[in-house]
């Protein structure tokens, strides 16, 4: 029998959890997720009555935020392919991924109760899944666990695990094990996330390595997108943080003494007031043009726009992907290097698998953390004086992709095994 223990302590800590949030949350887009997760379970209910067909099987499919919701879209449209007999509930935790809800392939898409014992029992009472699949590594104990109890199997797309991921320690690992020891079926991105899920609980005959459907996502956004003719000259920065910026912006006046007509886009990952005017003063202190809104052009823009990260990437000869300092951790590396750019990170990757896999393909460039902007400089100069080696390297950076082509399929059936 299962030690009942880290799930008592989970439901005492969630129970103290969630009202001291409330309080503890700053920020719009977090409290609109807060109220989001508490409006849930009367939200998800409300579809049930009038949506929910019994005579067809129910997925209820979870991605926490937009990454993971990417993921979790491409499995969904091979879902729909394969299955269009499937009804499919989608949820996410974060604000953020609201602005990619509209765009998934879903009967319903809305927040994720709190993990909660009285929140996860009225919401599974109301949609009764046929079965409950999380995507990535964000499995919720509570939801696992008491969906098991009731017949609904219980699944993992996208299974992700990387060596620093705060799981793998305690006491997220001791709280966490009862939901991953839930898993029926659990497909991984590779092998060493396979095993490091079975360090989390998943039983090792339930995990397949089914690769990571987000390249399916993304070559297919870059496939689509809009995206004007590209431009050698132009480095476009995605998902940056100020930490980020102060190192670009830096790096961008010292470049356009020797290449005046280097050019630098920045995407910021919250492209609010505050970061905008950060980025102008900062600018102004360097001397730099001033900055100019997308889509008007320049030498260096900003792009305010959310949801069209893919195209810019397409439209620089050179990438940036920020996260990379502090301890937010690099956001995704898969949109440029879907798009052939040649990427740069800054020092702290957390060890996630695909800058791994795009080093190795001699097309992602870590930065040193004590000389981050001389190694800027040098990369951004290197790519202006011999644009064809960067092409080159942005064209590895594409194949490195290949062999996880069709992850999503392979994740739909994994989804379709457990019904």
């Amino acid at each position: 029998m299962a030690d009942p223990r880290p799930l008592a302590g989970y439901r005492l800590l969630a129970r103290l959890a969630v009202p001291l949030a409330g309080r503890l949350l700053r920020g719009a887009a977090a409290r609109r997720g807060h109220q989001g997760r508490l409006a849930a379970p009367a939200d998800l209910a409300a579809w049930a009555r009038t949506a929910r067909d019994p005579s067809r099987p129910l997925v209820w499919l979870h991605a926490a935020s937009v990454g993971e919701g990417l993921q979790a879209a491409a499995v969904a449209e091979a879902l729909r392919t394969s299955r269009p007999d499937i009804q499919l509930l989608m949820t996410r935790f974060s604000a953020s991924a609201e602005r990619i809800a509209g765009r998934l392939p879903a009967d319903h898409v809305g927040y994720l109760p709190y993990d909660r014992l009285t929140d996860v029992t009225a919401t599974l009472d109301a949609v009764r899944p046929d079965a409950v699949v999380f995507t990535k590594v964000d499995v919720w104990p509570e939801l696992a666990t008491a969906a098991a109890r009731r017949g609904s199997r219980v699944g993992l797309v996208a299974g992700t695990v990387d060596p620093g991921s705060s799981r793998l320690r305690w006491p997220a690992r001791a709280f966490s094990a009862p939901g991953y020891r839930a898993i029926a079926a659990a497909g991984a991105v590779s092998q060493d996330s396979a095993e490091r899920l079975v360090q989390l609980g998943v039983a090792p005959g339930r995990i397949t390595v089914t690769g990571d459907p987000r390249v399916d996502s993304a070559l297919a956004i870059v496939e689509r997108a809009d995206a004007g003719p590209r431009d050698d000259r132009l480095l476009v920065a995605g998902s940056t943080w100020r930490e980020d910026e102060l190192v670009l912006l830096e790096a961008f006046a010292q470049v356009r003494t020797r290449h005046p007509e280097a050019r630098l886009m920045l995407v910021p990952h919250e492209p609010d007031e505050q970061a905008v005017a950060s980025i102008a003063a900062r600018a102004a202190s360097l001397a730099l043009p001033t900055p100019v809104t997308w889509p008007r052009t320049g030498p260096l823009v900003v792009v305010r726009a959310m949801g069209v990260l893919a195209a810019r990437y397409l439209e620089g000869g050179l990438a940036w992907v920020g996260g990379g300092f502090g301890t937010r951790g690099v956001h995704s590396l898969l949109e440029p290097a879907a798009a052939a750019a040649p990427i740069a990170i800054g020092p702290h990757d957390r060890g996630v698998r695909d800058a791994a896999l795009l080093a190795s393909a001699g097309a992602l460039t870590r930065l040193p953390a004590d000389a981050a902007t001389a190694a800027l400089v040098h990369w951004w100069s290197e790519a202006l004086e011999d644009p064809q080696a960067m092409r080159e390297r942005g064209a590895r950076a594409r194949a490195a992709l290949a062999p996880d082509r069709e992850a999503a399929r392979r994740s739909a059936e994994l989804v379709v095994g457990l019904l």
